[in-house]
């Protein structure tokens, strides 16, 4: 067994690692205050491949693979989620193309994406259901070629800034709740779609999350993603692939706490010595070092195991909860670590720790996760 990366994610790594504090970093503190999204790092990351990397090659990727993006998904964490979203994030949506859309969907709509020309999303959750995938409302009523579409979708993710969107959609009403959705592509442009802002987030500040009402909106039936009637099964594959990425965000997260501990812990003296070199503080740093090693392990297995071929959902489910875990806990013990300087904004764990909470909640909760594993368990 062998759990040395290759000399290509190695060198894929490392070249993530010099963009991410080449580029990001001189705008981290901007962009957080600000809540300003960054267009021109997104490009710039997509002329180094950066965007969109899992897409194949023949599809305007770098094919990288799960286990690639997930490496650039920490490194570029490890410097600003919220930065890094734009980046990681640009291709949200590109999933259900990729697995489940026809030949000529992923001919128009992935190379724009990876580029940096374009920015997609995925409009799933709904003011009143986040988690209850199920209880979503937005209905596609069929009307001879096209689809009109009414609804509203919350808290989505590049809302203001994608080009297009797909969205989750009842599309048969008649049928038992869980075979009634589809996944329609809607131009962020077309008619009806209404798409505001949303301001004073605790955490990500620079990346964009919008409410957006569809409100009459018309698009063709060639639209369509997948099949009719199985969009709740092509939404649960779209989460398991994408909980990676966010168990990637929690690694690269936990182990900028642990980076800015440690230098602190080195510079800062008490009793006229480095705290570094008190039990308390000793305590708190490999607490959060054995955390980070074993949830780094956890994750790139799941990513592993989905270029393999033999994806393993459970363990995405079993890594996006422990990286949400680990992910609070290590900017917890980053902020007292710093004392009374960690809770101002002259150090960066204030910003880590504001920033950390978001992984418990995303792309499904911590409460999910638990059920998404127990009903695993039980059925085995």
């Amino acid at each position: 067994m062998n759990f040395e990366l290759p000399e290509e994610l190695r060198m894929l790594r490392d070249m993530s690692c010099k963009f991410a504090n080449a580029e990001i970093t001189p705008f981290s503190r901007e962009c957080d205050e600000g809540e300003r999204y960054t267009p021109e790092i997104r490009k710039k990351a997509a002329e180094n491949g950066l965007v969109g990397a899992w897409i194949p090659e023949e599809y305007g990727g770098a094919g990288v693979g799960i286990l690639g993006n997930t490496i650039i998904t920490e490194e570029i964490s490890r410097v600003d989620m919220g930065i890094g979203l734009n980046i990681c994030a640009a291709s949200f949506g590109c999933e259900a193309i990729y697995y489940f859309g026809t030949e000529e969907q992923k001919k128009k709509y992935l190379p724009p994406v990876c580029s940096g020309e374009k920015v997609s999303a995925g409009a799933f959750s709904e003011p009143n259901a986040g988690t209850d995938v199920a209880g979503y409302r937005t209905k596609a009523v069929k009307d001879g070629n096209n689809y009109i579409i009414n609804g509203n979708k919350m808290f989505i993710t590049n809302g203001t800034v994608c080009d297009w969107m797909i969205v989750q959609c009842i599309t048969n009403p008649e049928e038992k709740r869980h075979h009634s959705f589809s996944q329609i592509i809607v131009p962020a442009d077309a008619s009806g779609v209404i798409r505001n802002k949303i301001h004073g987030k605790m955490g990500i500040r620079a990346s964009d999350t919008a409410e957006i009402a569809l409100e009459d909106v018309t698009v063709p039936r060639e639209n369509l993603v997948g099949e009719e009637k199985k969009g709740f099964r092509q939404l649960m594959h779209f989460f398991d692939v994408t909980r990676v990425m966010v168990a990637g965000q929690a690694v690269g997260l936990s182990q900028s706490c642990l980076d800015e501990s440690i230098k602190y812990s080195k510079e800062r003296t008490a009793f006229g010595s480095p705290i570094g070199i008190f039990q308390s503080t000793m305590t708190k740093l490999t607490e959060m070092a054995i955390r980070i090693e074993a949830l780094r392990n956890l994750v790139y297995k799941a990513a592993w195991s989905i270029d393999e071929g033999r994806p393993d959902y459970h363990l995405a489910a079993i890594a996006k909860y422990y990286g949400g875990q680990t992910a609070v806990f290590c900017a917890n013990a980053a902020v007292e670590i710093h004392g009374g300087y960690g809770y101002i904004d002259e150090y960066k764990v204030q910003k880590l720790y504001r920033d950390a909470k978001i992984l418990e909640l995303y792309e499904g909760t911590k409460e999910a996760e638990i059920m998404t594993i127990g009903r695993f368990l039980l059925s085995r």
